[in-house]
């Protein structure tokens, strides 16, 4: 089975696989590199919303994983646009159908990544096979996890920070510390952040660790959007 790990940047999306066979990295510029990895991988970890309420501003998996999280990392979850604002033209106009539905305005946030989930929802409803393979997760969540379930106390913008989760991240994969600088050196800071890297990369290790051991879920039973797509961060 072909895992990966799919992160948003500025350049548009990177995409690192740990793979035993075939480890490798990518930078996805176009809608059509980030649709064909989606075609030749079996599962894929990414950081982006599946799955939208119609008319409720918080999603029930993100409210529990901000509860999850704690306090100092609440503000890395934030609540994607609902269905009905989603395809609105304008920020305007989406903060208008989302506040007339919910009496709250789509924050800025989740305004700017909207282009990003629009593009999985789209490859998703149009393509029902990518429903079984493709996985909405949180980077935060996962490196707590490799931390022992403890948070983090340096965030990732920081070099402390950054230098923690990459030593975790370098105890699992052989691959991790040389992708991070190789990548680091292919590509410009105003194309892939250092912390798009190790966000990639996170997803990408529980992708691969998901073939041998049963995925989770937040919440345990996540209930399903109008669509059909399940509304839940998934981890292992």
């Amino acid at each position: 089975m072909k895992t990966i790990g799919l992160d948003g940047c500025r350049a548009g999306w990177i995409a690192i696989s740990l793979d035993e066979d075939g480890a490798g990295y990518w930078l996805l510029e176009s809608n059509e590199e980030f649709e064909a990895i989606f075609g030749a991988y079996d599962r894929i970890f990414v950081d982006v919303p599946i799955g939208l309420e119609d008319d409720t501003y918080v999603r029930e998996c993100d409210e529990l994983l901000r509860q999850r999280l704690g306090p100092d990392y609440q503000a890395s979850v934030f609540n994607p646009p609902i269905r009905p604002a989603l395809h609105a033209p304008t920020y305007g106009e989406a903060s208008m159908v989302s506040y007339e539905a919910t009496d709250k305005k789509v924050s800025i946030q989740a305004w700017n990544i909207t282009p990003k989930i629009k593009l999985v929802d789209q490859l998703l409803q149009n393509n029902e096979p990518y429903r079984e393979k493709v996985f909405e997760s949180h980077p935060e969540l996962l490196f707590q996890i490799l931390n022992g379930g403890n948070s983090i106390l340096q965030k990732k913008a920081t070099k402390k920070g950054l230098r923690h989760r990459l030593g975790l991240l370098k105890k699992q994969s052989k691959y991790a510390d040389d992708f991070f600088r190789d990548i680091k050196e292919e590509y410009r800071r105003n194309q892939v952040d250092e912390d798009d890297i190790i966000d990639a990369m996170v997803l990408a290790l529980f992708a691969l660790r998901s073939v041998n051991d049963d995925m989770q879920t937040i919440p345990e039973d996540p209930p399903t959007d109008s669509t059909g797509l399940p509304m839940a961060i998934h981890y292992v």
